[in-house]
């Protein structure tokens, strides 16, 4: 259980991988829920594959999947904080979106976003639940995002870990 959680507190852990980018790629994420939430394990892990994609699509589906995860949970009403090590989903969410809503789904250059429907998907999710977005820096011996970027990795290779579900 990660420490100084909040009573209805989810912490979710998110990386994406592709071989070759684009290529073989994958996603992962390790949701870390409270005991009193019914589960004496605390953690829930997810993971998939494209045959083809970017780094960037998977750096986005894992969010994606992670709070679609949530909502067949029915656990829109607890306080969510979503780690990943890419600046790009970060602050495509949290600042640039709203500017390439405004613009037609244009970016500062006056090209089209790439990956929109993803960032539309992301955006539909994050009305409903409101996370908390912080940053980690990759590959820095941190756990939970370590443990991220080997599920997605391994699921880019094609050679899936074994997923810890303890819902």
């Amino acid at each position: 259980m990660a420490k100084n959680m909040k009573k209805d507190e989810i912490k979710i852990y998110t990386d994406g991988a592709a071989k070759g980018n684009p290529g073989k790629a994958g996603w992962g994420a390790v949701v870390l829920f409270r005991q009193n939430f019914g589960d004496p394990k605390g953690m829930h892990e997810i993971g998939g594959r494209v045959e083809y994609g970017t780094n960037n699509q998977m750096e986005l589906t894992a969010p994606i999947e992670a709070l679609k995860y949530l909502a067949r949970q029915d656990l829109a009403k607890v306080n969510v904080e979503i780690i990943s090590d890419s600046k790009y989903v970060i602050l495509g969410i949290t600042e640039w979106i709203f500017n390439w809503q405004k613009n037609n789904w244009r970016n500062a250059n006056k090209k089209p976003v790439l990956n929109k429907e993803l960032w539309e998907k992301l955006y539909e999710l994050t009305q409903e639940f409101k996370p908390k977005w912080t940053y980690v820096k990759g590959h820095n011996e941190h756990e939970h995002n370590d443990r991220a970027d080997l599920i997605a990795t391994s699921f880019a290779e094609g050679e899936p870990v074994k997923l810890k579900n303890a819902r």
